[in-house]
């Protein structure tokens, strides 16, 4: 009995360490899709989000859960700016490895800026409501951790829908299907995928803001988030809400079993052990690729 309350704890634990991995991933996934570029900056836009978050309930009080709306509309600022200034060029002067190699270096300045701005240490937002406890039965719920996952699902779902039944988001499925028929059907690219950024960094942010209330976060992790992302967007599929949150959950329950089965040393070494089987084995992901028409 006692193993099997212990093996649904870590069910539970894992699902809910999925969600936050499967929101911070989305975005991610939406650029790759789209713009076919691996953002090597996605990690540290989520830990921009959560030092946003963590600046606005330590200076006004602000709950880190009514933080996420204005977190957002800062990050897609960012994220169309940063697209339309230096990922785009990048693009159209020399190659999608130029952009590459662009991302990887604003992560880098970016990551020793947040340093600068708010020192190496670690952080964490802890409102009232922090270490609150739901039992059921011999199952341990931090309520917290429940109503991140609750939050990742609802923006999930949000994202989802946007992609499927607005103007915008048909637009972005259509440029990412066929780019050169969208140009000729008189849509700006350009805006699409400036758009696109700002949208993945919104949703990033958010992911931050809701990490921050569950784990600590310091400049140095962004790389470990990006690696997550990566690692969800291979067992998922690119390009769709569902296949993030299919491949979120996967590795949060990897990641949980990996350190009650083996160690607590081991869910990266299972993490990459797993990325490299589906990347032999199935390269598209579960779920495939989302965004791209079918023959």
């Amino acid at each position: 009995m006692g193993c099997r309350m212990l093996t649904v704890q870590t069910i539970a634990d894992g699902l809910v360490l999925g969600g936050l991995y499967a929101l911070a991933a989305v975005g991610f996934s939406l650029i790759f899709g789209v713009l076919s570029v691996v953002n090597l900056s996605h990690g540290v836009l989520v830990l921009i989000g959560g030092y946003l978050a963590w600046f606005l309930w330590h200076s006004v009080g602000l709950d880190p859960i009514l933080a996420i709306p204005p977190v957002m509309a800062v990050m897609f600022a960012l994220g169309y700016l940063y697209q339309r200034s230096l990922v785009q060029i990048a693009v159209e002067r020399s190659s999608l490895l130029a952009s590459m190699l662009v991302t990887f270096g604003v992560a880098l300045m970016l990551r020793n800026l947040l340093v600068l701005l708010f020192s190496p240490d670690f952080k964490s937002i802890t409102p009232a409501y922090a270490f609150a406890h739901l039992r059921l039965g011999a199952v341990t719920l931090d309520l917290v951790r429940v109503g991140a996952l609750a939050l990742s699902l609802a923006l999930l779902s949000a994202l989802a829908l946007i992609l499927r039944a607005t103007r915008i988001g048909r637009v972005m499925r259509a440029t990412a299907q066929q780019e050169l028929a969208a140009r000729l059907c008189g849509v700006d690219v350009r805006h699409v995928y400036a758009l696109t950024f700002g949208v993945s960094a919104a949703f990033a942010g958010a992911s931050g803001a809701v990490i921050g209330l569950v784990l600590p976060f310091s400049p140095s992790d962004e790389g470990l988030w990006t690696m997550n992302a990566f690692v969800v967007v291979t067992l998922g599929g690119i390009g769709s809400p569902a296949g993030a949150l299919l491949g979120g959950l996967l590795l949060g329950l990897i990641n949980t079993f990996a350190a009650r089965l083996i160690g607590p040393a081991f869910p990266n070494a299972m993490m990459f052990l797993v990325l490299v089987a589906m990347l032999l084995l199935r390269p598209a992901g579960l779920l495939g690729n989302a965004l791209r028409a079918r023959a």
